[in-house]
């Protein structure tokens, strides 16, 4: 609206598969979602969940591969602008990833009470992994438990529910400091003494909730008793354990997000929660850390849909929030293997599914070579994937002959004879205009396009006439039953033969053929004085090649031929007169069918009377 704006906005779509990297998570995962469509439909119970399982874990090594990649781009980056953009990417990745493995956990593991904390742990422990580095940089130190983020450390690895290591911490602090080193052994026995489902232990959810129940009740009496009076880290430390919500909104900033608070909240709450309770405990963690102060993030509302096991939610809010169809095409995939989606059809006459894989396939079109990826996308939407792939294969740009012939195979190999054709065509029109003449012709050939095979034709039969010899005579030499596709096509590759038997010597079947190109109206009438210019050297042989009959023939097209002539002209043009070079053709061959029609009478004469 801006009168004498000057800008330009160029608007690009599907920005993503430009990238270097992410072209790496494209490639790497279309392997994997070609794999997960061969799964075999008899597989059913473990092994089936087995198997969903660890290609959702395949998909996830590969975001985390190309994660790491794109981190270490981002540090080794020139300037800050590409280095903040490489970040921007990363966290975008990591949140991804997040949310997959949340989805894992939930709607393809479907772990039940008891695993599920157990799960939710470790998805916990590898997303918040600052604690690993500061952990290091601690026990790197001379003195451990001197060093300022000694208690900061503890408290994480208490938080994560890492008490194995946070006890060992506590030892080389009691090592340290004789004051404290019973507060720090009992802390610790409390620390192992906690009881925990392991994934090999054969207890059942009432005895883990009593054992749980006797033990929470022996921290509070620790508490309650000022065992911990003396250190304040320690009593801290106590309260977490005891799933004091005051305590553990005090680590807002060692917890990072209210998904962290959630966790260790049930860790040391409610541990045997039940899946069906996630979404009661998982609002009240987000309120509570929130406190008002602000606004959920689009990734607090996808986790938030999740732990209510809104699949549906999830993959709509994915979808507003990420630049690419590529997250959510895979998981809704993934998850319709799951038999998760079954349900649920869209308006427009395509399911979910295939509504996201076809928006994904069609981004990848957008690329100059991602595309071959797309087209296995397309091949595996049984609803409207062939219909689209046709529509996208007909807008590629066909640069190189080597990219039209990939295109042509694609198009081969699933019976798209339009499309086939419509390339065909396009390649030809290219080698025309090249003066291709033997690529138009075989690709017009290949096209089954009668026309456009004529026109070509033509231009070989004109080339012919300016040089006195054929271009691509290997290709007219083996032309076969494709000569048949058009009548100009069958007179080029017939007088070709004509040559062929010409320089053979084999004159008597060179004059039939010739001869039976005229009479049968093949050749077309302004190839005829060429024709009759070729008939001459075999007219002067020693032998005589024409009968007399068919010199008659020979003469009446000759005579057709220039009365038509005339008939054309305009009456004051006498181009045939003043045409020397023509006249001179004409007298010729006149004289050379007269001397031939003698020799044959008298020929035929003298073997009628023998």
């Amino acid at each position: 609206m801006v009168p004498g704006c000057p800008f330009i906005h160029i608007i690009q779509k599907d920005v993503d598969v430009y990238s270097k990297i992410l072209r790496k998570l494209f490639n790497e995962s279309h392997g994997i979602f070609i794999g997960l469509q061969r799964i075999e439909e008899e597989l059913t119970g473990k092994s089936r969940k087995a198997q969903l399982v660890r290609v959702s874990k395949n998909y996830r090594s590969v975001m985390r591969a190309c994660m790491e990649e794109m981190h270490q781009v981002a540090i080794a980056a020139k300037d800050q602008a590409s280095g903040r953009q490489f970040s921007t990417q990363v966290s975008i990745l990591s949140a991804v990833e997040l949310i997959w493995n949340l989805c894992e956990i939930l709607f393809i593991e479907v772990a039940p009470a008891g695993p599920l904390l157990l799960h939710l742990l470790d998805w916990v422990r590898l997303h918040v992994c600052e604690v690993d580095s500061l952990l290091a940089d601690v026990l790197g130190s001379g003195n451990p438990s001197k060093h300022e983020s000694f208690w900061n450390l503890v408290t994480i690895l208490v938080l994560q529910g890492r008490l194995d290591e946070a006890r060992q911490m506590l030892s080389r602090e009691a090592d340290a400091n004789p004051a404290s080193a019973d507060m720090c052994r009992i802390l610790g026995d409390l620390m192992r003494t906690m009881p925990i489902l392991s994934p090999g232990n054969t207890q059942t959810l009432t005895e883990l909730e009593l054992k749980w129940q006797h033990w929470r009740e022996e921290c509070e009496r620790h508490l309650q008793d000022n065992t911990f009076a003396a250190s304040p880290a320690l009593e801290s430390l106590c309260k977490i354990m005891l799933g004091d919500e005051a305590a553990l909104l005090e680590q807002k900033e060692l917890l990072n997000n209210w998904y962290h608070f959630l966790v260790t909240r049930l860790l040391y709450s409610h541990p045997t929660v039940k899946p069906i309770d996630l979404h009661f405990f998982a609002q009240s963690s987000l309120d509570m850390f929130l406190g008002g102060e602000s606004s959920p993030e689009p990734l607090d509302n996808i986790l938030m849909a999740a732990f209510e096991f809104d699949i549906h939610q999830v993959i709509k809010e994915c979808s507003i929030a990420l630049s690419n169809w590529w997250f959510v095409a895979h998981l809704t995939d993934l998850l319709d293997h799951c038999r998760l989606l079954q349900s649920h059809n869209l308006y427009f006459g395509s399911n979910m599914r295939e509504f996201l894989l076809l928006e994904y396939a069609s981004g990848l079109f957008a690329h100059h070579s991602l595309w071959q990826l797309g087209v296995d996308y397309f091949d595996h939407c049984p609803e409207l994937g062939r219909v689209s792939l046709e529509l996208h294969l007909e807008r590629i740009p066909l640069n190189t002959e080597q990219k039209a012939l990939k295109v042509l195979r694609i198009c081969e190999q699933r019976q798209m004879t339009e499309q086939v054709r419509s390339i065909c065509k396009i390649l030809a029109m290219k080698a025309v205009r090249n003066n291709r003449l033997g690529s138009a012709l075989s690709w017009s050939i290949r096209a089954k396009d009668a026309a456009f095979a004529t026109l070509v034709s033509d231009r070989f039969l004109r080339d012919y006439c300016e040089r006195g010899c054929f271009s691509d005579l290997d290709l007219i030499d083996n032309l076969g039953p494709a000569m048949m596709l058009s009548d100009r096509l069958t007179f080029l590759g017939k007088y070709r033969e004509f040559h062929r038997l010409y320089g053979e010597k084999r004159f008597s079947e060179a004059s039939s053929l010739l001869l039976s190109l005229m009479t049968s109206q093949i050749a077309p009438r302004s190839f005829w004085m060429t024709l009759l210019t070729d008939a001459l050297p075999l007219l002067e042989q020693k032998q005589v090649i024409f009968s007399a009959e068919q010199t008659y023939e020979l003469m009446r097209c000759l005579e057709d031929l220039t009365s038509r002539r005339l008939e054309c002209e305009e009456p004051n043009a006498q181009k045939l007169q003043d045409d020397d070079i023509e006249t001179t053709k004409v007298e010729m061959l006149r004289l050379a069918l007269a001397r031939n029609l003698a020799r044959a009478i008298i020929r035929e004469g003298s073997l009628e009377g023998s």
